[in-house]
């Protein structure tokens, strides 16, 4: 389904008149040229959701369907194409295969660019075993002592690249659960080597334009030992791989308290952040709404983000995506939610004043530099979201719309109430 643009410009106009008021408060406390750069930037900014993230989502003890979820991958990129008609923010989606493997490739291209979607990194999956598959991945994947497991893993990531280059993708993802859930089940060398050999192999059918995201995490599914744990560990590969390989950096993949924002000023000082995956979390990987529990941390990490931006030439674009897994919201809503955050806490680091932050850098007056950052965070910036939607053509309070006009009544309606969507 599609949303009739005229409704959103009759919702949009009956709160011009606050919002037009709350723009010249800003405009009164900031310098107007500074505000219509950040909402520039707002308009430029692209999230992209993930395949997976269309439907509820599962933890280890069940999962819960919310009705209306997509059938198939035409439905997901429909979905999106709601969310991005609301945001328009979420202009990509990051398929995961085997998840969503599309049966007419040019299809599906063109039903993405009719709602004006890309198609951003792909993701490979080598975490549970395919269908029909020789080997399992029981005992690992890239790592793996068995070497036709690793051939089978570097395989299936190669397909994966295949499908990226006919729709248009120029990424690829690599996430592994490889592990150890007890002391001597693997030699750690041997599994950090096979790993090391497999992503040289897998960077080698990379085209020339694509770059390899190498994504790390300390725990889970395995609670003793991950191969690729930490950030060190993931420069170290993407370093031995080439200059197409890079870290990224999930903010649920790290232990409790991590200073995240550090590894992205130190990952982008060496030209190696590749890929951000917002969440958020109370204890570990939880996959929550972005910035529902930490949106101060949040605003902290954008705040090292916009200085790399504008001071590390050598980093790359990065490729922004949101993994999170909504098990008891409606996923629309919630990946709605989620973009508002990420939008929020990117406008607020976009107000830090850099020019004073250095100076009281510079004379160590550490009050200053705090007072300075929570200034910036302080600040009401949701007005300039609203601005930046209004001007792109979406909704300035896009969750009211969703819910106004009822659209997962009449998601339910057109796919039924017992529909499962593909993924977790």
């Amino acid at each position: 389904m599609r949303i009739d643009q005229q409704q959103i410009t009759e919702v949009n106009t009956r709160n011009n008149d606050i919002h037009n008021r709350q723009m010249d408060i800003l405009k009164q406390l900031h310098s107007g040229s500074r505000i219509e750069g950040i909402i520039g930037k707002l308009i430029e900014f692209q999230v992209a959701l993930p395949s997976w993230a269309l439907g509820a989502g599962g933890t280890r003890f069940g999962r819960f369907s919310y009705g209306g979820e997509p059938g198939s991958l035409e439905q997901k990129i429909e979905d999106i194409g709601l969310i991005h008609q609301l945001t328009r923010t979420a202009g990509a989606v990051s398929l995961h295969i085997p998840w969503d493997i599309p049966d007419d490739i040019p299809a599906v291209k063109e039903l993405a660019d009719s709602l004006d979607i890309t198609f951003d990194a792909m993701n490979s999956n080598t975490f549970q075993d395919h269908e029909g598959a020789a080997q399992s991945y029981r005992n690992g994947s890239l790592s793996s002592v068995h070497e036709a497991a690793r051939e089978q893993a570097v395989e299936h990531n190669r397909e994966v690249i295949r499908i990226g280059e006919n729709l248009g993708s120029k990424g690829l993802t690599v996430w592994l659960a490889d592990g150890a859930s007890f002391p001597g089940q693997y030699n750690f060398q041997t599994a950090l080597k096979h790993t090391g050999e497999s992503l040289k192999t897998i960077y080698a059918a990379l085209p020339d334009d694509w770059k390899m995201l190498i994504e790390y995490k300390p725990y889970e599914p395995h609670f003793y030992s991950t191969v690729i744990q930490d950030w060190g560990t993931s420069l170290m590969l993407a370093n031995a791989c080439g200059e197409k390989a890079f870290t990224l950096v999930d903010l649920g993949h790290h232990l409790p308290n991590t200073n995240i924002e550090q590894i992205v000023a130190t990952l982008m000082a060496q030209g190696k952040l590749g890929g951000f995956h917002f969440n958020d979390s109370k204890y570990g990987d939880d996959d929550l709404t972005v910035g529902s529990v930490k949106p101060y941390n949040l605003f902290l990490i954008f705040n090292e983000l916009v200085y790399g931006m504008e001071n590390n030439a050598e980093n790359p674009p990065l490729s922004w995506m949101i993994d999170a897994s909504h098990n008891i919201k409606d996923p629309l809503e919630d990946l709605i939610q989620s973009l508002e955050a990420i939008l929020v806490a990117y406008a607020q680091a976009l107000l830090v004043d850099r020019e004073a932050l250095s100076e009281a850098q510079q004379y160590s007056d550490v009050a200053q530099c705090q007072e300075i950052l929570q200034e910036a965070y302080r600040t009401d910036v949701r007005p300039l979201l609203r601005e930046s939607r209004l001007r792109s053509g979406g909704a300035m309070y896009p969750l009211q719309v969703y819910r106004d006009l009822e659209i997962r009544k009449k998601l339910i309606r057109e796919r039924g109430l017992k529909v499962r969507a593909t993924g977790l």
